[in-house]
């Protein structure tokens, strides 16, 4: 036996906003097409990711520094505002879901 565990391990990201580590399948991918920030929640678009909890809260924090900027590796400031619309939504159908 290598002893080596396999139980409760799962793959962790670091959320660009908070700075805070958590499982990969509760962050958001983020993905630079173009000159615009898109979320890809099935985590299947190409290109370099930054991960994000699907919080405003994050999302400001993220923007205030320019974090995607920087994770994404871009050569200039990247449109946030679609990103911005799925995270309110989905903030909201969290808030409706009882």
């Amino acid at each position: 036996m290598s002893g080596r565990t396999h139980t409760g391990s799962r793959p962790e990201r670091t959320c660009v906003g908070c700075r805070k580590r958590a499982a990969k399948t509760e962050l958001l991918r983020i993905v630079a097409i173009k000159d615009a920030c898109v979320p890809d929640p099935r985590g299947t678009l190409p290109g370099r990711g930054a991960y994000l909890h699907p919080a405003p809260f994050c999302l400001d924090q993220a923007a205030r520094r320019r974090a995607f900027t920087r994770a994404l590796r871009a050569p200039g400031a990247l449109d946030i505002n679609a990103l911005r619309q799925y995270v309110e939504q989905t903030t909201v159908a969290e808030q409706a879901t009882p």
